[in-house]
């Protein structure tokens, strides 16, 4: 019974397999089939651009089309807080200067009031009390002082110092912010260079896929080959995105340095390239000693605190002074008046180990800047050397960066053409295609990394570089340096 049921059981199974050449044509066939829902056309899987809700705020870039790097600084400048800060502190320091100068005008003062007083003593002399009104209707006093041996001077000379102090400042925070600008500009340009490799990526390796989906349609490419374009494509679909991300985190980089964070979205009307910087380092080095607010800012506060010991110095001298009161009351409010005017010459109360000792600190304080002052000094110089050292670097990079792009478009054009004729194989394509797609990144790359260098040249010497030129003013002569590039 056992044999019976087992060889009924081989006859079923035999009635439901196919004939053998059916049966080994769909066992190869098995898996190797493109389905169109698994492998759609590369037009029907492209990324779908996003379209976002971005407020629009009037007055801003957004009614710009085209932003160039001088639109940019002009916004900075009139928008950037730290411009408008340091604005306010030159506009508060000259404030200053003239609250020092207020010690040459007169002080006038009013008063009024009532009193009632009763004598202790002559209440006791006399054995009764003595009590009685006192009315102030109104007291009238000014004074003026005339002459105080240079003191007001000399407070007046270190508010004048300070006031050019902050004056400097902000020409170094406009220098900064310039810089900050031009780096985030100049990133903002490699990003979107990134994105169009990004996208001339996608392109090439959706041309990939649809030529080894087409080669294995005919049979003359096995599967293999599509699932590497596939993967490649969706891969460079993901750099795509990434990029484009990036795009828009440098935009929003830009607009916050230029201070109009919430600013549309805008076009850039320029792309990275290469503006010729012929100067040597001396006459950066001098452009430094000119122009560099650091620089000038270090010797103005020396000469502060040189004038600060000579002030302490004069803690011993006198003032002359001219005052004057006049005075209606008495024991009713306009029973009487009175008055009295003088001219006192004021000696201050001296503690000599007090003057002595601030005279020794102040000294003190003045040999802390002028060995702060060499120091700052020495930093520029070295920062004015490195500037220029990568700025020279990254300008001898450029044409090596530019022949490698070359060679790199070169071999991927020569991989492709094999491929379309079915000599080449997926991966030496793809391996053309990451070294021209690196390539590319490589170029663009140099070429931001010079402008970089260029813009921290310029603020490193606190100049901007035109036509590779830099301007020297030397009085009422204007000394004009460098080779001008055509």
């Amino acid at each position: 019974m056992k044999k019976l049921f087992i060889i009924f059981f081989i006859l079923q199974l035999l009635t439901q397999i196919p004939c053998e050449a059916s049966f080994w044509h769909r066992t190869q066939d098995l898996g190797n089939r493109i389905k169109q829902e698994e492998y759609p056309e590369s037009k029907d899987v492209e990324p779908k651009a996003a379209r976002d809700e971005v407020t629009v705020i009037k007055g801003g870039v957004e009614n710009t089309l085209d932003i160039t790097l001088e639109d940019c600084l002009k916004f900075a400048l009139g928008n950037n807080p730290r411009i408008q800060a340091a604005m306010q502190d030159v506009f508060a320091s000259d404030a200053r200067i003239r609250q020092a100068w207020s010690s040459y005008f007169p002080q006038f003062g009013w008063q009024t009031g009532y009193t009632r007083i009763r004598q202790l003593q002559l209440s006791d002399v006399f054995r009764r009390n003595l009590v009685f009104n006192y009315f102030v209707l109104g007291q009238i006093s000014a004074s003026q002082m005339l002459y105080d041996f240079g003191v007001t001077q000399n407070q007046v000379t270190i508010r004048k110092l300070d006031s050019q102090g902050y004056r400097i400042t902000l020409t170094g925070t406009v220098n900064d912010v310039i810089c900050e600008v031009k780096q985030a500009y100049y990133n903002l340009q490699y990003a979107i260079e990134a994105k169009k490799v990004a996208e001339d990526m996608v392109a090439k390796y959706a041309a990939f896929y649809d030529q080894a989906k087409a080669f294995y349609q005919v049979g003359t490419k096995p599967k293999v080959d599509v699932t590497i374009a596939e993967v490649n494509l969706s891969n460079s679909k993901l750099t795509l995105i990434q990029a484009e991300n990036a795009v828009d985190i440098a935009m929003a980089k830009l607009n916050n340095t230029m201070g109009l964070p919430y600013s549309n979205k805008y076009k850039i009307a320029e792309g990275l390239r290469y503006d010729p910087c012929d100067i040597t380092l001396d006459m950066a080095i001098a452009a430094a000693r000119e122009s560099r607010p650091e620089f000038q800012l270090a010797e103005v506060k020396v000469e502060e605190a040189k004038q600060n010991v000579k002030l302490v110095k004069k803690s011993y001298f006198p003032q002359l002074t001219l005052e004057g009161q006049f005075q209606v009351g008495g024991r009713s409010p306009a029973s009487n008046y009175g008055y009295n005017f003088g001219g006192y010459l004021n000696f201050p109360t001296i503690n000599g180990m007090l003057i002595k000792n601030e005279i020794k600190e102040a000294k003190a304080l003045q040999s802390r800047e002028q060995a702060n002052a060499i120091n700052t000094k020495n930093n520029i110089y070295y920062e004015v050397q490195e500037s220029y050292y990568s700025l020279t670097e990254k300008k001898n990079k450029i044409p090596v960066a530019t022949l490698g792009l070359k060679q790199a478009k070169e071999n991927y054009e020569l991989s492709y053409g094999r491929y379309q004729v079915g000599v080449g194989n997926p991966i030496e394509l793809k391996d053309a295609q990451v070294q021209y797609q690196n390539a590319m990144l490589t170029y663009y790359q140099t070429m931001y990394e010079y402008n970089l260098a260029r813009a921290t040249l310029e603020k490193s010497i606190g100049k901007n570089i035109a036509n590779g030129t830099i301007e020297l003013q030397t009085g009422k002569k204007n000394i004009k340096k460098g080779r001008k590039s055509s």
